[in-house]
């Protein structure tokens, strides 16, 4: 494929280093959903290419473990700078295939290469350690070695930025990866496997597929090459993916969602969490794991926080995610404008008040008005169930010990926020808060260099940060006589 300007003219996997296309292959539809048009036909993977991309990758592993990490790491960092000056037009094909805006790809583009040169670097710092003797002349090692070739499966909702963490992660530790994309982006995913080719990457060590979720999970995970899964996506799928990895004991990494909560005490700073949660709340339309959902705010403020929260709802720009003017695009595919009518219509039948927005946008594409719920009882849907989409729900409390109790009271523990200027209340709150990622007074919360994951049912495991690469290695205790 490439990535000189608009949408690739025809889609190709990537088989252990060479392009699969159309030919001989069933074909799915990828779609602009902000205007429902085909953009290509993409290749579904056969068995004879899953065994391909298995066979490329067991070739590649001995090789690319050799290598040295610095020169590993070359290849990353080399592969950054070529993704930072295709920006625009990685950054077309992304918003075309997933409909977020182009100045928020713009911005994944740029993380996307943040996670390359991350692992670029870190890869070098897979450090062992040397033993105490245990008697005179001996000597006890502990090494750290590359676990093996990794399945990797990314979701549509970050195209550039998932793919990146988790292919960075495999080859910066030496293991070969083979990725399979969200059906619904997948030139985004090849966008960044061109750039590692072309930076000199050796073929075999990487490969594309894509197709029926199920049928690639089940050949890959069931091949002993396969020796870790590294999986972004719903719960649902997460645990059958363990229990495949569970046949072949093999190694997982598994970011499975959320359902953060927001706590907002009554010595908040209330524009700026006002202005900064309308913001988070309907980037990527709302369709982010770490999005700010369950709103926990303190009743002395309350009243004024959900005006001001509607407000600014009602004011964003919807539209294509290509016109500059957008400040949200549409939702992914179009399943979910069906998901989110049924959170809000449960959200209804049980009493609640719709603040802005509630319904589709009746236009071409998979549109919803961003929306606010208020007066939702705690047995509704969209309080125990990630809505994945721009629904935000305004809840008053009475103190920190309500507040804590509300945001906690889910399986779900990936990331929370609060919004406070007291220190105590800083402190306790992210001693008390569970969550694998807390944002105290911002929602930035993701860095190449820090952990990423959640915990209960939010996921096992983390990308990111020195864990993200100690993820991809084993340790191999070595005793010398």
């Amino acid at each position: 494929m490439t990535v000189d300007g608009g949408y690739p003219a025809e889609l190709q996997l990537l088989v252990a280093g060479g392009p699969a296309g159309p030919s001989g292959h069933d074909t799915v539809p990828v779609l602009n959903p902000a205007d429902e048009t085909e953009l290509g036909q993409l290749p579904v993977a056969t068995s004879a290419d899953l065994d391909a991309a298995l066979a490329g990758a067991a070739r590649g592993y001995p090789g690319w473990r050799a290598r040295a990490p610095e020169a590993r790491g070359r290849i990353l960092r080399d592969a950054a700078a070529l993704l930072r000056q295709r920006t625009e037009a990685i950054a077309t094909i992304a918003t075309l295939e997933q409909g977020k805006t182009r100045a928020e790809l713009r911005i994944e583009v740029q993380l996307a290469a943040a996670a390359l040169e991350w692992y670029a670097e870190e890869g070098r710092r897979a450090y062992g350690r040397v033993l105490p003797q245990r008697a005179p002349g001996s000597r006890t090692l502990v090494v750290r070695e590359p676990v093996g070739p990794v399945a990797a499966f990314t979701p549509w909702n970050f195209p550039l930025l998932a793919p990146a963490r988790k292919i960075g992660a495999a080859l910066a530790a030496g293991c070969p990866c083979i990725l399979k994309p969200a059906e619904e982006a997948p030139a985004s995913a090849l966008a960044i496997a061109r750039a590692l080719l072309d930076a000199g990457l050796p073929h075999g060590v990487l490969s594309v597929v894509a197709g029926g979720p199920a049928q690639i999970s089940a050949h890959l995970l069931g091949s002993p090459i396969v020796r870790k899964v590294s999986f972004t996506g719903s719960a649902a799928v997460g645990r059958q993916l363990l229990k495949l990895a569970a046949d072949g004991i093999t190694r997982t990494t598994m970011e499975l969602g959320g359902h953060a909560p927001v706590i907002v005490l009554d010595d908040a700073n209330l524009d700026v969490a006002i202005a900064h949660s309308v913001f988070m709340k309907y980037r990527n339309a709302g369709q982010i794991c770490i999005s700010p959902t369950r709103f926990y705010v303190h009743q002395a403020v309350y009243e004024r926080f959900a005006e001001h929260f509607g407000a600014g709802a009602r004011k964003l720009t919807v539209g294509d995610g290509l016109d500059e003017a957008t400040a949200m695009g549409p939702l992914g595919h179009a399943r979910r404008p069906a998901a989110i009518e049924e959170f809000v219509s449960d959200a209804r039948g049980r009493g609640a008040e719709v603040l802005a927005g509630g319904q589709a946008i009746e236009r071409a594409g998979y549109f919803w008005e961003p929306t606010v719920l208020v007066d939702v009882p705690a047995d509704a849907r969209v309080m125990n169930e990630e809505p994945f989409g721009p629904v935000a729900v305004i809840t008053p409390i009475e103190d920190l010990d309500d507040a804590i109790a509300q945001a906690n009271r889910l399986p779900y523990a990936l990331a929370a926020y609060a919004f406070t200027q007291d220190a105590r209340s800083v402190r306790e709150l992210g001693d008390r808060l569970e969550a694998g990622i807390i944002g105290l007074n911002t929602y930035a919360v993701a860095a190449p260099e820090a952990p990423f994951g959640g915990l209960k049912e939010s996921g096992i495991g983390y990308e990111d940060g020195i864990e993200g690469l100690d993820a991809h290695l084993v340790s191999k205790a070595i005793y010398e006589a």
